[in-house]
């Protein structure tokens, strides 16, 4: 089974290898490298089952994502064995996204993705940011509806995708929970890291393989890669997005060998 990490101050434990789900909804405007075909519901089934007899129990998806919000909601087995991250503020329709951080949108887009996913409460909402880190938090009522609704108990802990240095250290201020881009080609977010775990903020990595890019480059080794990105202290768990049942195996392998004792 994989290792787990407290999540901040959250109170969540997690796996520190969770699975990301863009790939079950959405297949244009992305930037993988190669194409795909969207799964079946047979072929998510078993790559769900196939994660959660490893121990992965995080799940991230998003409105974003295409479909993947309600094909979680049918497929998902044992709602309560999952830890279910979703986000706010971005849209995509007819290819092309849109954003929306107002108070009237934020409340709608989590009531929905509740519908959607059909639970009464997701575990982890994170502000999907468009690049604006600071202009959200400062210029929005985001944040403050994503409070109001976490009083209400449609929510555990409220975060942020964040994109920038500047946003990501300025959210700390606003949120349990912070999503930051750290690979091996991108550590910019390094410092931000390093204020989470001295805060008790939670840290989810993204784009820890660059969007699959890093799969292809020469005389990468997934167990060094896996190593590197949860060496930082403070990193909670990464989340990779897959529906290739071998790339999940090599990655749970990956991601135990990494932690091994």
């Amino acid at each position: 089974m994989l290792p787990r990490r407290k999540l901040g101050n959250t109170g969540m434990d997690v796996p520190c290898l969770g699975l990301g789900t863009v790939k079950f909804g959405r297949k244009e405007q992305v930037k993988y490298p190669a194409g795909f075909e969207l799964p079946s519901d047979r072929e998510i089934r078993s790559l769900l089952a196939q994660a959660q007899e490893a121990g992965i129990n995080l799940i991230d998806t998003a409105p974003a994502y295409g479909g993947s919000e309600q094909r979680l909601g049918r497929l998902l087995p044992e709602r309560d064995h999952w830890l279910i991250c979703t986000k706010v503020g971005e849209i995509f329709a007819g290819g092309v996204s849109r954003f929306d951080f107002s108070a009237g949108h934020v409340r709608a887009s989590v009531e929905q993705s509740l519908r959607h996913l059909r639970t009464d409460r997701v575990d982890i909402v994170l502000i999907h940011s468009d690049g604006n880190d600071l202009d959200i938090l400062e210029k929005s009522d985001c944040v403050e509806t994503l409070d109001r609704l976490r009083d209400e108990g449609l929510l555990r802990a409220v975060g942020m995708s964040s994109k920038t240095v500047a946003g990501g250290l300025r959210a700390m201020e606003f949120v349990d929970v912070l999503m930051l881009t750290y690979n091996r080609a991108d550590t910019s977010q390094a410092p931000v890291i390093e204020q989470s775990h001295r805060a008790g903020k939670g840290v989810l990595i993204k784009k820890g393989l660059a969007s699959g890019h890093a799969l292809h480059t020469p005389g990468a080794d997934a167990t060094e890669t896996f190593r590197f990105l949860l060496a930082p202290p403070g990193v909670s768990s990464i989340l990779i997005g897959t529906i290739n049942p071998t790339h999940l195996r090599q990655n749970i392998k990956a991601a135990s060998d990494t932690l091994a004792p």
